[in-house]
């Protein structure tokens, strides 16, 4: 693992940072966020223009990284019909044109991540504003799921318990994405782990409740996230990072919590994780979450206590807050998802307020300060 690049004295959220080969103008970058905007009548998984404006508006904006939303690694991977994939050439083809558009056309030089997901029991869903909140029937195009185990989740339908086949084919489709991602000119790449999605449900004792070598201990749950690290490890250049997202709390009794999550991070980081994008819960309907802003910064910083890079997440929408994570070393990066949504400027404007210069586009130089 290389580490980020060192600074004199505390960086703040508009200092570079590099990890491995890759430079980064500055440490606020966009977090995934599912658009669930793909045609699946027409073309299943591959992202359309929608992705293309949406995504491209943060480049011009001043990010430093975008993450994609969740792309599934294949099509039983879906969280619902209309989510993107990295599963075919049709699709990675669609990701190059957003790719070019972003490097060609940023402000900061942003560069792009895929978040590299498979959804497990908790795919084959409606999508958010379908008006529907259970699991879509075959009748409409829906699948059978796959989990950890045969229980549901909530009131979706059960999945089937995965078998030692399933098993090898996720971390070869996780393989396969990533070689596809780096074809389709993908800077770097984040592994979704968090959520409640597969690899979290593998990871989480509530959910995995396996006896076999891929559950059991802690280490045995680790096994399949490690597993799938090693993988695309194995496929992705030596020189490009490589990020993992997880939920570090369960936010549940008898859940993952931030002293497992660091030891998570360690072991990742010794495969070849280069830095640990920090969320939370999503494994079980139960959890209660304290949902309030920057709710999930103590878990970047106690992830971090590792000796891994962390990014911080959740409800920081405020440019002085952010600045305030990284120069206090709780974590080495901010993500933005709905401050973005409401201001695809955001990066601009964080920067004004601190006093950075930051130039915009040219084509955007006439709208003056930021």
């Amino acid at each position: 693992m290389t580490p980020a690049a060192a600074s004199t004295g505390s960086p703040g959220l508009f200092d570079p940072i590099t990890l491995r080969s890759l430079d980064l103008a500055h440490r606020g970058w966009v977090a995934a966020m599912c658009q669930y905007s793909c045609e699946p009548a027409v073309a299943p998984g591959v992202p359309t223009d929608w992705h293309l404006v949406h995504l491209g508006q943060f480049a011009t904006g001043g990010a430093a990284l975008i993450i994609t939303e969740a792309a599934a690694v294949s099509h039983e991977g879906m969280i619902s019909p209309r989510d993107a994939g990295i599963y075919t050439q049709e699709q990675a083809d669609a990701w190059r044109r957003i790719n070019d558009f972003i490097h060609e056309h940023s402000a900061v030089g942003t560069k792009t991540a895929v978040q590299l997901a498979h959804a497990g029991r908790k795919a084959s869903t409606y999508w958010p504003f379908s008006g529907r909140h259970d699991s879509v029937p075959a009748s409409e195009g829906g699948w059978q799921t796959l989990g950890p185990t045969d229980e549901a989740f909530g009131r979706y339908a059960a999945p089937r318990a995965m078998t030692e086949e399933d098993i090898e084919k996720v971390i070869r489709d996780f393989g396969a994405a990533a070689a596809l991602a780096v074809g389709a000119g993908f800077d770097t790449m984040e592994i979704h782990a968090a959520h409640g999605y597969l690899l979290h449900q593998f990871l989480s004792p509530l959910v995995n409740t396996r006896t076999d070598g891929w559950g059991g201990s802690e280490e045995a749950r680790f096994r399949l996230t490690l597993e799938v690290i090693r993988e695309v490890r194995r496929i992705i250049p030596e020189s490009m990072p490589l990020l993992l997202r997880i939920s570090a709390s369960d936010w549940t009794e008898g859940g993952l919590d931030g002293a497992v999550s660091a030891r998570l991070a360690k072991r990742a980081a010794e495969e070849g994780v280069d830095l640990v994008d920090v969320s939370s819960g999503g494994a079980v309907p139960s959890a209660s979450i304290p949902v309030g802003p920057g709710y999930q910064v103590a878990l970047a910083e106690e992830v971090r206590s590792s000796g891994v890079p962390t990014g911080a997440v959740g409800l920081i929408s405020d440019a002085r807050q952010a600045d305030e994570v990284i120069r206090n070393e709780r974590a080495d990066v901010v993500l933005v998802a709905r401050a973005a949504l409401r201001d695809p400027h955001w990066w601009m404007r964080a920067a004004h307020e601190l006093g950075h210069d930051l130039s915009p586009v040219p084509q955007y130089e006439r709208a003056g300060g930021f």
